[in-house]
């Protein structure tokens, strides 16, 4: 059974390599550095999901996403919107700097990305001084976990730790729009 880790621990660890289940706004996250191959790697495998689809960084600030995210492709009234709705349970996919590596994207030419404004994942993101993956805890295909008492055993004796907190309390995940159209991809 994976330890209990306080928000320093559980940085501390994803800064070197281990995999984490943390709360989100709806659901329980699994994180790690998203530079680190080995790290994240190790994370699709514990979920079983595919590099193909891709994965979505959680950030507690805009800035955290420097240098990542290809604004100057978006017309200024999409990256208004991306970022009015930021902080907050919005997920946007933006275009992608060269700087995301393939495993963050997947097959795809833009990133899955956040600003939350979930305390816990706030803290964690500026503990640790960067984005960090966010996709569920659990393995791919079975439903997310609302409560940390439903992580799944087996996934708890794969990763690296738990993060202390709550989820938000939000009823489902965040919903994904494409920032390029504004075009609802996961309500």
């Amino acid at each position: 059974m994976s330890q209990t880790l306080s928000l320093i621990e559980a940085a501390w660890g994803m800064q070197s390599g281990d995999v984490v289940a943390y709360p989100t706004e709806a659901v329980w996250g699994l994180g790690c550095d998203p530079f680190d191959e080995n790290a994240v790697m190790r994370l699709l495998a514990i979920k079983e999901r595919p590099l193909e689809k891709g994965l979505i960084l959680v950030a507690g600030a805009v800035d955290q996403f420097e240098g990542l995210l290809d604004w100057e492709s978006l017309p200024q009234e999409r990256r208004d919107e991306v970022l009015c709705s930021w902080p907050g349970p919005h997920t946007w996919i933006v275009p992608a700097t060269s700087r995301v590596p393939r495993w963050i994207t997947g097959a795809h030419d833009g990133v899955a990305v956040r600003v939350s404004a979930h305390p816990t994942v706030v803290a964690l993101c500026t503990a640790f001084g960067s984005p960090l993956v966010s996709t569920s805890a659990n393995l791919s295909g079975q439903p997310p976990a609302l409560q940390r008492a439903a992580l799944d055993p087996h996934l708890l004796e794969r990763i690296d730790g738990v993060c202390i907190g709550e989820t938000g309390g939000l009823a489902a995940p965040t919903d994904i729009r494409d920032a390029r159209s504004g075009t609802l991809l996961r309500a």
